[in-house]
């Protein structure tokens, strides 16, 4: 290094020493923050596979997590819709998380199960309503039609009266799983 005619240091060489060494520290500080973020998305990700895991409702085998600068990202499949909502549920909950990217798929197969089941219980309540209105002495029942899509019965047809109308949507509504009853009955004295 040049040195001043006393033996010291040339400020020019001092100031660039001193830049370097910033700089240096600086890319350090870069560095050991990034360690840091790395490490806390780390913890995160063991915190919501454990999350996964200890839910009993859930298949954990089939659900991957990532997390990226707090982000959780969920891939795999489950299920249901049910399902997919409580993962992201149960993740978003978790300290340091700052949001949840849910690419989770539904199992088609067990969304066409699930149709099937719905099928099959709008089928039962229709044939137990349409019985239990033809077996009812004050109502004439075989002018009525049943029909029923997920939980909501239809009743359409004729009926001799109010009182006969009333008793049929009123055994409808307390039908077994039925959740609504859509009324389209006429009334028309002679049923």
């Amino acid at each position: 290094m040049k040195t001043t005619p006393q033996g010291r240091f040339h400020p020019l060489f001092v100031a660039m020493g001193f830049a370097l060494a910033l700089g240096a520290t600086g890319a350090h500080a870069s560095s050991n923050n990034q360690w840091q973020d790395q490490a806390k998305d780390a913890w995160i990700d063991g915190k919501a596979e454990t999350m996964l895991l200890v839910n009993t409702n859930l298949n954990n085998f089939d659900i991957d997590t990532d997390v990226e600068q707090g982000v959780v990202i969920l891939t795999g499949q489950v299920d249901t819709e049910l399902d997919k909502s409580l993962a992201s549920g149960l993740v978003e909950k978790i300290d340091g998380v700052s949001g949840v990217k849910n690419e989770l798929t539904v199992s088609q197969q067990a969304s066409q199960a699930a149709d099937l089941g719905q099928t099959v219980v709008d089928t039962k309540i229709a044939a137990s309503l349409k019985t239990s209105l033809l077996l009812d002495p004050d109502i004439s029942g075989t002018n009525i039609e049943v029909s029923v899509d997920d939980g909501v019965a239809t009743l359409s047809g004729e009926v001799k009266s109010d009182a006969a109308r009333d008793l049929a949507i009123l055994m409808a509504e307390n039908a077994q799983d039925v959740e609504r009853v859509v009324d389209k009955l006429e009334i028309t004295g002679n049923a």
